[in-house]
């Protein structure tokens, strides 16, 4: 079950997912979510590669390009919104990404190079497009295996540049929008979605989209696809992909005072024709084999204070303004080794399913707990939650045994403190 806004906890790592301004690429029955890692703040550390079957639980591959003493990739750089195409007559698997100074004033495209989509990139370097300014970014493959660069230059608006044949080039300039950024491209039965964001920084706006049946134009006036007023379910515009015919929207939710808690909107994008519409939803079901979604089964929530559970230890009912009810269960591991267990979790059928765990981490780093479901331990990370005493949600997904049967535990890990929790959403069928 896809969570949007959710920590997602990466095995490998035990981290919450750090693939920001990214994209998929599909190889097989596998895909790989390439993005920016931004656990240390904005400046380049490195591009994480991620590797799932499901599109719900994601494991730590590789670091295709890392932190270099100098250059494009130093200190204090900024590489942002890497995409990947392959290209089928040289075998490689081509990334661009915006790169630029700290102060935004270089305005560059790099590239990099790799024979396997979640290897090592060899960096081939930066420069303006044709002499343009290029910031946010995306890159596009069409049906008949040309390569397009999508690059917000300020200066002129929002180009669309052809690729050489090897990819690895800027060969000419085919049509400029206006100024829209976090550029996004889909074709459906031969129209051109292009999707964008308004210039706002780490503000979330209502993004755009225009359509047209070739990329020379013209083009349509620009639309919004969420509920207007919504700032687009509150995110940002990364990636329109297709999983096996579902297509799905790719959002950043910016959280711009600490943007390693910054965390993804994935949600079912509806095309008709020239018409593109979204909704939002609390969670959802995509089937990646089968080429089809669904809403999510009947749920049922559990209380974390509930007087059925089990507190051990410094674990305690604290209060908690923003929780439902108004209170949380706090102090779980630390130094008072505090245990909290839901002892009768129900499922109508034995499955694995995935388990919503609202939470409040009041700190500005992540917090861990180890959380085991009969027994089976899992580390599930705690992002900070943005804004005092809303909770946040992270997510587990375990296989549940049919009735009542299912204990959940969460205790601490390497002795730190858990997260306040709240309650559990669980479904039952």
């Amino acid at each position: 079950m896809t969570v949007p806004g959710a920590t997602w906890t990466a095995k490998g790592t035990n981290q919450h997912v750090q693939a920001h301004g990214g994209d998929i690429t599909q190889v097989g029955s596998t895909y790989y979510w390439i993005g920016e890692n931004k656990l240390s703040g904005s400046a380049f550390q490195s591009i994480n590669c991620y590797s799932s079957t499901d599109l719900v639980q994601w494991t730590f591959v590789n670091e295709l390009l890392t932190l270099q003493p100098g250059g494009d990739l130093g200190p204090n750089r900024v590489v942002e919104r890497p995409h990947v195409i392959y290209n089928s007559q040289t075998l490689t698997y081509v990334m661009w990404m915006h790169i630029d100074s700290s102060d935004y004033q270089e305005a560059k495209a790099g590239v990099a190079t790799s024979p396997t989509v979640c290897g090592n990139y060899a960096y081939q370097g930066s420069s303006r497009p044709l002499g343009f300014e290029s910031r946010d970014m995306g890159l596009f493959k069409d049906t008949d295996g040309s390569g397009y660069l999508l690059s917000e230059d300020r200066s002129n608006g929002l180009r669309i540049d052809k690729l050489s044949s090897d990819y690895l080039s800027v060969e000419s300039t085919v049509y400029i929008l206006a100024d829209y950024e976090s550029p996004a491209m889909y074709k459906s039965n031969g129209t051109y979605f292009m999707f964008g964001s308004s210039l706002t920084g780490w503000n979330a706006n209502d993004n755009v989209y225009t359509t047209a049946t070739s990329l020379l134009g013209p083009w349509a006036e620009w639309k919004t696809f969420a509920a207007p007023g919504s700032n687009t379910y509150s995110s940002q515009t990364t990636a329109v992909v297709s999983i096996n015919g579902v297509v799905m929207y790719m959002g950043d939710r910016w959280v711009s005072n600490n943007l390693m808690s910054s965390t993804y909107i994935w949600l079912p994008l509806t095309i008709s024709g020239t018409t593109a519409t979204m909704d939002n939803r609390n969670n959802w079901i995509i089937n990646p084999s089968a080429g089809t979604w669904s809403s999510p089964p009947t749920e049922t929530v559990i209380e974390a204070e509930s007087c059925s559970n089990i507190l051990i230890g410094g674990a305690t009912v604290v209060s908690c303004s923003g929780c439902s009810n108004g209170k949380a269960v706090g102090w779980i591991g630390g130094s008072g080794n505090g245990t909290l267990t839901f002892p009768a979790i129900s499922s109508w059928t034995s499955t694995t399913t995935t388990i919503r765990i609202q939470q409040q981490n009041g700190d500005g780093v992540q917090r861990y707990g180890n959380v085991t479901v009969n027994g089976v331990s899992n580390i599930i990370a705690f992002v900070p939650t943005p804004n005092g005493n809303t909770p946040g949600t992270s997510v587990l997904t375990v296989p549940l045994k049919k009735d009542s049967a299912n204990v959940i535990k969460f205790e601490a890990y390497n002795g730190g403190y858990v997260a306040d929790i709240d309650r559990l959403i669980v479904p039952i069928s």
